[in-house]
């Protein structure tokens, strides 16, 4: 389950910012040029670097957290096999934290080490799910696929838009697409709805209004 919920997370984190990120460029160079052509150019070239930005860096991060689970894994089970009345001690003391008495804490760490040591002391005192570590490979694809997913909305957005109307249609769009993405973070993350929406929209809109007015300006001074 935590397994399905990190790269779910990862899957909305990427989708927003596909969203924001490729909005935002596309956005800039439109308000810098009309050509359809250079916006294409653009936009591809931000989705295609975005995505493999994303993958690698939901990778690299969740392997560094996967290393990081197996090395204390391994570490109390070394605890275990060398020093398991330590370890037995160290159990009662962690039940008593949480509210028994010495005598019932001492009962439940005795049935539980003898039933499974190691997964007593990862539940209660790693809370780590040795067998839901989450995969790398599967965060960092579902990073890329939906940053991907999420890109290809505003760059097709822009592009499929009469030219006069292109920027507020793409904005338009993307605002509600980041309302959607808002109300499915909320829903993953328990918060509340309203103020994850707004929150998204408000700084997506702030984002897209500041590059196209710096497209705007530098657009046409550069030139």
């Amino acid at each position: 389950m935590a397994s399905r919920l990190n790269w779910l997370r990862a899957g909305v984190l990427g989708a927003n910012d596909g969203i924001v990120s490729t909005a935002g460029l596309v956005v800039g160079v439109a308000g810098a040029t009309a050509d359809r052509g250079v916006i294409f150019t653009a936009g591809l070239a931000g989705v295609v670097a975005g995505a493999v930005s994303m993958g690698l860096g939901e990778y690299i991060s969740v392997s560094s957290q996967r290393d990081s689970e197996r090395s204390q894994l391994a570490l109390e089970r070394w605890e275990l096999a060398n020093r398991p009345a330590d370890e037995l001690e160290e159990l009662v003391g962690l039940y008593v934290a949480k509210g028994l008495s010495t005598s019932t804490a001492r009962q439940v760490a005795d049935e539980l080490t003898r039933h499974d040591a190691l997964a007593a002391h990862v539940d209660v005192e790693l809370r780590i799910d040795p067998e839901g570590l989450t995969n790398p490979y599967h965060a960092a694809g579902a990073s890329m696929v939906a940053f991907t997913l999420g890109a290809l909305l505003p760059l097709l957005a822009i592009l499929l838009a009469p030219s006069s109307s292109r920027v507020p249609v793409t904005v338009g769009i993307v605002l509600a697409a980041l309302a959607a993405a808002g109300v499915v973070s909320a829903r993953l993350g328990h918060s509340r709805i309203r103020v994850a929406v707004t929150r998204i929209v408000v700084g997506g809109a702030v984002g897209l209004a500041l590059t196209y007015a710096i497209g705007r300006a530098f657009g046409t001074a550069v030139s």
